[in-house]
């Protein structure tokens, strides 16, 4: 069962999982054919900008809106004359749609299946229509076949593709000789695909309401009024300096060899949790490490440059990086996780004035007089204590949602290429 009690779908395979699509072919034949042959390509059509009359408003939607999901961006539209609506070219429910130029490599691989009839296709969208192939199914083998798709890309600037060259492309039939099962087939690797998809958005949504039930509550426990708690700048509660490493770094010798250690970086902050990362992008070899600076174990670090505000409470013994800082000494009582959250709750207000435009960064005299709210201990050690139960289902990678969203994104995508993986024949065309 999943966190939200859903039952998940049972998945009868062997140890490898290759028996499964056997049993839902059950025993028909698949035949590859390019998609030319068994589908038709329309273009859609550029739309009046301005409206002038109220008369036949239509839906409809543009290549560009391709990237997001369209029944969210599906808009309404008003054209010059009822005529020129009459002219466009309207969806059938079975659609797919491709955004065909004037778009990023990587995008051009995007296939939505549209299930909605007469909507206006407006700008360059490609249009595959067929009443052989189930739109979702061929939509969720394009975008699998990406790779594919990317070499059949036209231009240099502006990159181009073609319903000429797509309708090249290999594609599978299950059981061709009969349509009606050939189509049952396609519609139950769907729904099996959708029932994973359903699920993460399902996790993905109790995440973002938990992330704001984190954050509402860490605001209301980290907030205190005006002469409630005593308040100090850092520079008066903890003493701290920024690490070093040596110059160049490109230097080959700074870097791995017997007797190396973990080297952290702001990279190597982990963006919630306040950890690191358990493995460093780069370990710090035994010649560089008295340029640098040892922080051991349970030591607080927050990035002051680059990527700004993330903080830390090191897991490991370590050498760090001079775009981070480093809390040595505490001059007040403090439970260095109620710092941690404090640092990170005044880094949330503070990093959006922070200067530079692509890497931004924070002076030290600057850092210094960020003011510190300091309760009593006992009253810290509660707050963190409410904060970690948040932070450990909200945040954990190892038990919370993101670890349990991580694992059914990795089931959708392995029965994704399983039951895309249909036999091919011995020598094969363009595809």
């Amino acid at each position: 069962m999943s966190k939200l009690g859903k039952k998940e779908p049972r998945m009868d395979t062997d140890e490898h999982g290759c028996d499964f699509l056997e049993k839902l072919l059950d025993g028909a034949e698949v035949e590859w054919v390019a998609l030319g042959e068994v589908a038709t390509f329309l273009k859609g059509k550029s739309l009046p900008k301005k409206s002038i009359v109220e008369e036949g408003v239509h839906k409809c939607i543009h290549y560009g809106e391709l990237f997001t999901y369209y029944p969210a961006i599906i808009k309404d539209v008003k054209s010059r004359t009822s005529q020129s609506i009459t002219d466009s070219i309207v969806s059938l429910s079975n659609d797919v749609l491709m955004p065909t130029s004037d778009v990023t490599p990587t995008g051009l691989a995007v296939a939505s299946c549209i299930r909605e009839d007469n909507i206006v296709l407006g700008g360059d969208i490609l249009v595959i229509r067929s009443s052989a192939i189930d739109g979702r199914f061929l939509s969720t083998f394009i975008r699998n076949n990406k790779s594919k798709i990317m070499q059949m890309v036209k231009g240099a600037t502006v990159y181009h593709i073609y319903a000429k060259d797509l309708a090249k492309l290999s594609i599978p039939i299950p059981c061709p000789e009969n349509p009606e099962k050939s189509l049952a087939i396609q519609a139950e690797i769907v729904r099996i695909l959708d029932t994973f998809t359903e699920l993460t958005t399902e996790l993905t949504a109790e995440l973002t309401a938990r992330k704001k039930q984190y954050n509402y509550y860490r605001d209301q426990l980290l907030t205190f009024e005006e002469g409630e708690v005593e308040w100090k700048p850092l520079e008066e509660v903890a003493t701290f300096r920024r690490g070093s490493f040596p110059q160049p770094y490109g230097n080959a010798e700074w870097y791995d060899g017997e007797g190396c250690m973990p080297f952290v970086q702001v990279a190597d902050v982990a963006n919630f949790g306040y950890t690191m990362h358990n493995i460093t992008k780069q370990q710090i070899s035994v010649l560089a490490q008295p340029k640098s600076i040892f922080v051991e174990s349970g030591s607080v670090v927050v990035t002051l440059q680059g990527t700004i505000g993330r903080v830390a409470i090191t897991q490991y013994d370590c050498y760090v990086d001079r775009t981070l800082a480093i809390f040595t000494s505490y001059k007040v009582k403090l439970n260095k996780k109620y710092f941690a959250h404090q640092l990170k709750a005044k880094f949330d207000k503070e990093k959006e004035f922070a200067r530079g435009s692509t890497i931004k960064t924070i002076t030290k005299a600057e850092f210094s007089k960020f003011e510190i709210p300091l309760p009593p201990i006992n009253e810290q050690d509660r707050i963190v204590a409410i904060l970690d139960k948040f932070d450990t289902l909200t945040h954990s990678i190892s038990e919370g949602l993101p670890r349990e969203i991580e694992l059914r994104q990795k089931q959708y995508e392995y029965y994704r290429d399983l039951l895309l993986n249909f036999p091919k024949p011995q020598t094969e065309g363009v595809a």
